[in-house]
Parts: structure tokens; sequence; C-alpha cells
């Protein structure tokens, strides 16, 4: 029998009835912040994208963002594996820590983790290791599942990744290891960076310092972003995840285009001090 990790924050993050996670997953596709139709997945494999950045807050503030990241990924059909680079929250764990084999179960069912890439990845990375202490606690990784299984069911397999460390030299190291690993293994795969932007400060602050950020994002510039978040104290959570996007997109030769930038703020119409959300797609 493989080893199960369990969901952590169904019942908080989203509904732990499958039935009610559902509604809320397609009223997230259909928000006016989101799509706003439900999917269709392609039968023809169209690999256009590497890879999303995608918020992983509660699904009624950021789910109809995180939404167009799924909808672009359903049109261009299934891929073998999605690797999850989440971030640490808990401060468990290793460095990067790859979840060891297994599968992941959400009200939904479970996603069956692709360890022959994950051994890859820790081969070919340095500061990667595996590790399942990181993942016990960790919400990044587990609120994007439900979206994926909405849209896959259990067709394509998984890598979650926790980065606790985050800086450029880092992210370069892993970017490079996934990229040796997908290349050796022949994989099809999709990389989501699981992140949410500013945090708690009012909607027109975080709009500015978000803003400054996702421009970096989209001239590919891992340096000028991560000097960036740092110069204006912008409290990005997966900044070691994102760089590691930028680094495989740079070495793909793809380019950056924004696909939905707001706040919690607008979503709750209480802009005093908003969470910022935004799904970046990765494409030729």
């Amino acid at each position: 029998m493989k080893k199960t990790r369990k969901p952590v924050v169904a019942g908080f993050f989203y509904p732990s009835n499958k039935n009610r996670l559902l509604e809320l997953i397609e009223w997230s596709f259909k928000h006016r912040y989101g799509p706003g139709n439900i999917p269709r997945v392609s039968e023809t494999r169209n690999p256009i994208s590497i890879g999303y950045v995608v918020p992983h807050a509660g699904y009624i503030y950021s789910g109809p963002v995180a939404a167009y990241a799924y909808y672009n990924m359903a049109s261009e059909g299934v891929p073998d594996t999605i690797i999850i680079l989440g971030t640490n929250h808990t401060g468990y764990g290793q460095p990067i820590s790859v979840y060891p084999g297994g599968v992941w179960e959400t009200p939904l069912g479970v996603l069956e983790v692709d360890d022959a890439l994950g051994k890859k990845i820790v081969e070919h990375g340095e500061l990667v290791d595996f590790d399942e202490y990181a993942h016990i606690e960790e919400h990044s990784i587990e609120v994007q599942l439900p979206f994926i299984q909405y849209i896959y069911g259990d067709r394509v397999k998984i890598v979650p990744i926790v980065i606790g460390i985050h800086v450029p030299e880092a992210a370069r190291a892993l970017a490079q290891a996934v990229l040796n690993a997908i290349s050796e293994l022949k994989r099809d795969t999709i990389i989501l960076a699981s992140s949410d932007l500013n945090h708690y400060e009012p909607h027109d602050v975080t709009v500015d310092k978000d803003n400054e950020a996702i421009n970096k994002i989209l001239e590919l510039d891992t340096q000028g972003f991560y000097e960036t978040v740092l110069r204006r104290d912008i409290s990005i959570c997966g900044v070691g995840g994102i760089m590691t996007l930028i680094e495989i997109a740079k070495y793909m030769n793809y380019r950056a285009t924004l696909l939905k930038h707001i706040t919690s703020g607008d979503i709750s119409g209480d802009k005093s001090a908003v969470v910022g959300y935004a799904t970046i797609r990765f494409n030729k």
C-alpha cells in the first residue's frame, strides 16, 4: 500500500466536502475576476506553456485568479507530470524538499507522486533532498491539487517540492536540476510556482509593490526580481519558486505573460489590509 499524504487544509482553504469543493472550483472559473467559463480539456496535447505562477490562498479569495492557470492548462491537453514548487511556511525539513513517493489525497481523490522524476531531480540537485517533514503541514502545494484533479482527474502525476531557501543561486541550481531530470526522462511536464504576492498592506500599496515585482518577472529578470523584493520589502512568500520558474523559462527561451492580477480587497471589498494574487504564464 502506498504512503498517503492526507489533506491538512481541507475545510479551511477549500471545502472538505467533495460536492461543495467542486461547486467552489466552478465558481472560481465563472467568477467575474476569473476566466468566465468552465474549462474543457483538449484531447490533443499542445505544450505551449512550461509553467505558471499561481496563488495558493483560500479559494474564496484567490480561486478566480488561480483558475486562469488551470483554464489555460486544460486547453493545452494532458501532460505527464506537474511539478509544484511550493514555499516553506512552517520551517520544517530541508532547504529544498522533494516529497518521497506515494500519493496525495484530497476530497476529490488521490494523485500519484512521480517518484522516478523526483529521484532524478534529487540526483541532479546539490541542494535538493528527499524529505516529507517540510510537507506535513504545508498548504502551498496542497491547495493546487483539487484544481489539478478537477481538470485532469488522476491522469497526471505530481512532484511536490517545498522551497525554504529563497536566493537566486539556489533557484538557478534547482532550475538546472529540474531541466536535467525532465530531459533525461523525457517527461512532458508543467511547472507551477505556488505563491501569493504582497501581504497585509493597504490595497494601493500592495498593487504598487506587486506591479514592480510582476514587471521583473515579465522581463525574466531573476536578479532584478530578487533585488526588488528586498528593496521594496515585498512580502511575496514563494520567491524561490518564482525565480526557479524564471530560470527554466529563460533556458527554454520562453516568455512570461500576465493573465490576471487582483488583491483580496477586490474580492472582499475590504481594502485596508490585503494580499496580492497573480497568475503568470510562461509560454513559447
